[in-house]
């Protein structure tokens, strides 16, 4: 029978493979928990929820941060013709014209509703996952799976959704012989951690490169007893 690796070195080597979270890839230091990095991952969850490649997904949020649109007043003074322009040139092309409408739609809604700070959904949620999945989803472009995406990252900046894991996630965390747990599989590495796992399992999930990760685990030796 051939050797299988022990979970803890399973998990060690995700995150040494892949344990970069989207928000650190992007720049986006989402622990702040202040207004444009939230938005930021706002968008990019927008980005990200379309059927198009992560890799695409990525270009363009980091296209829309060169321009400078990364708060909700800029992207909303910025032209729908401007954006389309620079999804499209960064690759967005399927998606450019629907996605730009979005993104103004999203960031008028956050001005108007919120004085374009998410912390004010957070608050008017009263701090239930729930609710703040719910008004999320108010936005155009995020549905279940934007919420997914946004809520994955954002819980080292709103604890009250730890420890949550979208059904991607766990569907890799079962190909690996982790379960399908949340709660027990962020008992698996510090709290901190959680979202460059969860990270580490969506890219593998898209990689499908699962034996990658087990050759890689048993090259490792297990952890003590």
């Amino acid at each position: 029978m051939a050797r299988k690796p022990a979970r803890e070195q399973i998990v060690v080597a995700l995150l040494d493979r892949s344990g970069c979270t989207y928000c650190s890839e992007l720049g986006i230091d989402i622990q702040k928990n202040t207004p444009s990095p939230l938005f930021r991952w706002l968008c990019a969850s927008i980005l990200f929820s379309a059927r198009i490649s992560v890799n695409l997904a990525l270009k363009a949020a980091k296209a829309l941060s060169d321009q400078g649109w990364t708060t909700p007043r800029k992207m909303a003074e910025a032209t729908w013709a401007d954006r389309t322009r620079v999804l499209n040139h960064a690759g967005y092309a399927r998606y450019d014209e629907s996605t730009s409408r979005m993104l103004g739609d999203t960031a008028h809604l956050l001005l108007s509703k919120y004085g374009g700070d998410l912390r004010a959904l957070r608050g008017l949620a009263r701090n239930d996952p729930a609710t703040e999945r719910q008004l999320l989803k108010d936005f155009k472009g995020i549905g279940d799976v934007g919420a997914d995406i946004f809520c994955r990252e954002v819980q080292v900046a709103w604890p009250e959704l730890y420890p949550f894991a979208d059904t991607k996630a766990l569907a890799a965390a079962v190909q690996l012989g982790l379960g399908n747990d949340a709660r027990a599989l962020a008992g698996l590495v510090d709290r901190r951690d959680f979202p460059r796992l969860l990270a580490a399992l969506i890219r593998t999930s898209l990689g499908k490169d699962y034996e990658g990760v087990i050759e890689a685990a048993l090259a490792r030796p297990p952890a003590a007893a």
